[in-house]
């Protein structure tokens, strides 16, 4: 079972996690009701109003993958994520690759996993979660934020929501003894893709071409396979593309 403990105020859980893996007990979780400096993706700063959303960090050890294969860390987490919040606010939730979580085109939970490997194995994980639950109002500049009260109309309970999401990401993983399991596990997670419908959407790439393409594979190591309109069928890695979403949403 994971073990809960609690900073007040901190910049990072990643960061306050990370100084302290190599002594704490994997399932440790630390989170916060304010963090003034999260982080999200390749440096992306989270918007987060204290006391209002969840944000937290666990830490993972003794894990049943190989270096190689730490993508699939990637895949039960946000699936993890995915599931608690669809459980507590219906459908329309999806995982954006690699691991956003969306509410249709509205992005409700960011993920940022760094692990510390060791040859070929993985020392330990640092995963951190956050994700809008209470917030009404953003300020920042991020173009697409909803949060779990906004869509349901309720207020939700913090503390038994991150249990659930913890229990849920551990159990996700504890899951993942054979390959039989992980290549389930990887169709779950294709399945549970944003805009995966077999239909043809806007896309951009990092020259800032745009362009349409279908969802064809993910693969194992985690980069994003599209089919373009002439047929071809093209690899990215994260950043090298991302989706085209409108502009000016309204809820």
């Amino acid at each position: 079972m994971p073990r809960y403990i609690l900073v007040r105020e901190t910049g990072s859980t990643n960061t306050y996690l990370n100084r302290l893996a190599k002594i704490f007990p994997g399932g440790t979780v630390i989170y916060t009701n304010k963090q003034t400096a999260g982080r999200g993706q390749k440096g992306n700063h989270w918007e987060s109003e204290p006391g209002k959303n969840l944000a937290f960090s666990m830490l993972l050890k003794d894990l049943p993958v190989k270096a190689r294969d730490q993508f699939a860390i990637s895949q039960a987490i946000a699936l993890a994520v995915r599931d608690t919040l669809a459980d507590a606010g219906g459908d329309g939730f999806t995982v954006k690759w690699p691991n956003d979580i969306y509410w249709h085109d509205y992005k409700i939970a960011g993920i940022l996993i760094e692990n510390s490997l060791s040859g070929k194995d993985i020392a330990y994980s640092i995963v951190g979660v956050g994700v809008n639950i209470n917030q009404e109002q953003f300020v920042s500049d991020a173009p697409n934020p909803i949060s779990l009260k906004q869509i349901t109309h309720s207020e939700h309970d913090l503390l038994a929501l991150l249990h659930q999401m913890c229990e849920c990401i551990e159990q996700t993983l504890n899951n993942l003894t054979n390959a039989r399991a992980k290549d389930d596990l990887h169709k779950r997670y294709i399945a549970a893709l944003y805009r995966n419908d077999g239909e043809a959407h806007p896309f951009e790439d990092a020259q800032g071409n745009r362009f349409a393409a279908v969802i064809d594979e993910v693969a194992p190591t985690g980069e994003l396979m599209l089919r373009h309109t002439d047929g071809d069928v093209r690899t990215y890695l994260f950043k090298e593309v991302k989706h085209v979403i409108h502009d000016n949403l309204s809820i």
